[in-house]
């Protein structure tokens, strides 16, 4: 698979940058400061393959602290709500689109 790097992007609105926190696979984005949140609306929306393409950069040297960063599509909804943009991003924020069966342990 090739590296979003490595890629030509194509940007059609507003986009976060979004990951796996390295340590527990928690999804997070990537704040305008620089680092990363578990909360959608701390991420820094950009609107530009440059301006995502220099998020992805500074997130790949990082390398410590999220795994496989990438682009990812948004809406801004009411009150400039950062809402995830598709499917995909609606389930890794949200869990699974089923209930899971209880653990042995649990009962």
């Amino acid at each position: 698979m090739t590296s979003p790097l490595d890629q030509k992007l194509r940007i059609d609105g507003p986009t976060v940058i979004t990951a796996n926190r390295l340590r527990d696979g928690v999804v997070i984005y990537r704040t305008p400061d620089g680092a990363w949140a578990t909360d959608l609306a701390d991420a820094v929306v950009v609107t530009t393959a440059a301006q995502a393409l220099a998020l992805l950069k500074e997130a790949a040297d990082e390398g410590t602290i999220a795994v496989g960063p990438y682009p990812a599509p948004v809406v801004i909804g009411d009150g400039n709500r950062i809402i995830p943009g598709n499917l995909r991003e609606r389930i890794r924020r949200s869990g699974p689109t089923f209930e899971l069966p209880l653990v042995a342990a649990e009962l």
